[in-house]
C-alpha cells in the first residue's frame, strides 16, 4: 500500500511539472527570430502571401518572421529542408495543396504531407480558371467540350507544370466531361500563357493571380473558374459546374502553414490564434481579397482535415490517369 501511493503521488508531482514546464514554454515563445520558408521564388504568388502574413504574425509574436526562398522541384526542396528542421517552433513552410500532390507524381519522393508536418492553419485559398485563345473557335466551356468530343486527343491544355493543380483541374475535367483534352506542360505559368495569347495553345488552366491580369486586359478570355462558387473579381465568368452541369467539379488552390512533426502543441496553437486574429481582420481580409485569395485562418485540426480530404480526392484521380513524372 505505502509503495502504491508513493509511486501515485510520484506521478501527480510528475504531471505538475510537465504542466509547469509546458505553461513555462508557452509563455516564453518565441524567444528569437522564426523562419518561414517558402518553397517557391521570390515574387510569385505564394511568395507574396508570405511576406503580407509573416509581417503581420512577427509584430503580434514580438519576433520576426524571416522569409526564406528555396524554390525547386515543385515545392518539394524547401518542404523538405523544413522536414529536416529541428522541431522547436522555429521553422515554418509556407505550404500549398501542391506540396501534397506533387510528391504523388514523383516515384523518387518519399515526402508525406501527413506524417513529416505539423499543420498549423489553411491561409487562403483561390480558384483555378479555364483561359481560352482569343483565336481559338471556341469561347466558352462548353464550346472547349464540345470541340474536344469531336476531336479526342487533338485540343490541347497548358499548364504549369506535371502534377500541379492547374494540371489535375484538366485531368478532373477530362473524366467528368468524358473527353480527352491534351496536356502540355509549361515550366511555369508565364511561357503557356505566350502561347495561348500567340495562339499556339488553345485552352489553359490558370493559377488566378496570373490569370487575372491577361483577363483584365483581353489578352485570353476566362470561360469558367474552378471553385464551386463564382469568384468576387471575375463575377461574370460562371464556375466549371455550372457552364457544363458538372456539379462537384472543384480543383482549388491554398497555401497554409506547417512546422516540422514533432513540434510542440503549444507553438502550433499559438501560431494557429495569431494568425486567426490576424485573417479575421478587415483590412487584411480585404488586401487578401484584392489579390485574389480567400482568407481562411481555421484551427490545426480543421487543416489537418482539409489535407486528408485533399489527399484522398487527388490521389485516386492521379491514380486513375495514370499521372506521373517520367
Amino acid at each position: 500500500m505505502m509503495k502504491t501511493a508513493f509511486f501515485r503521488h510520484a506521478a501527480t508531482a510528475l504531471c505538475i511539472v510537465a504542466g509547469a514546464t509546458t505553461g513555462a514554454y508557452a509563455q516564453d515563445y518565441p524567444s528569437k527570430p522564426i523562419q518561414l520558408i517558402v518553397p517557391q521564388a521570390a515574387g510569385g504568388g505564394s511568395d507574396t502571401i508570405a511576406r503580407f502574413i509573416g509581417e503581420r504574425l512577427g509584430a503580434r509574436l514580438g519576433q520576426p518572421v524571416v522569409v526564406e526562398n528555396r524554390p525547386g522541384a515543385a515545392g518539394i526542396l524547401g518542404a523538405e529542408y523544413v522536414k529536416r528542421a529541428a522541431p522547436d517552433g522555429y521553422t515554418l513552410l509556407l505550404g500549398a495543396i501542391d506540396t501534397i500532390t506533387a510528391p504523388m507524381v514523383n516515384p523518387g519522393v518519399t515526402l508525406d504531407v501527413q506524417k513529416d508536418f505539423e499543420p498549423v492553419t489553411q491561409l487562403a485559398q483561390s480558384p483555378n480558371v479555364w483561359v481560352l485563345s482569343p483565336s481559338f473557335e471556341g469561347k466558352t466551356m462548353a464550346d472547349l467540350v464540345r470541340i474536344a468530343k469531336s476531336k479526342p486527343d487533338q485540343i490541347d491544355f497548358a499548364s504549369s507544370g506535371v502534377g500541379g493543380m492547374q494540371h489535375l483541374a484538366g485531368e478532373l475535367l477530362n473524366q467528368m466531361a468524358d473527353i480527352r483534352l491534351a496536356h502540355v506542360p509549361y515550366k511555369g505559368g508565364p511561357p503557356g500563357f505566350a502561347d495561348v495569347i500567340g495562339g499556339r495553345v488553345p485552352a489553359m488552366v490558370s493559377g488566378f493571380q496570373g490569370a487575372l491580369p491577361q483577363v483584365q486586359t483581353g489578352k485570353v478570355v476566362a470561360a469558367a473558374v474552378t471553385d464551386v462558387k463564382r469568384s468576387k473579381a471575375l463575377p461574370d465568368v460562371p464556375t466549371v459546374a455550372e457552364a457544363l452541369n458538372l456539379p462537384g467539379y472543384q480543383a482549388m488552390n491554398w497555401q497554409g502553414l506547417f512546422f516540422p512533426a514533432g513540434t510542440p502543441r503549444a507553438s502550433v496553437e499559438r501560431v494557429a490564434s495569431e494568425i486567426t486574429q490576424i485573417l479575421a481582420e478587415p483590412d487584411t481580409r480585404k488586401q487578401l481579397e484584392d489579390m485574389g485569395y480567400e482568407p481562411v485562418g481555421n484551427t490545426p485540426d480543421a487543416f489537418a482535415a482539409i489535407i486528408k480530404a485533399d489527399h484522398d480526392k487527388w490521389a485516386e484521380l492521379i491514380k486513375s490517369a495514370d499521372i506521373k513524372i517520367n
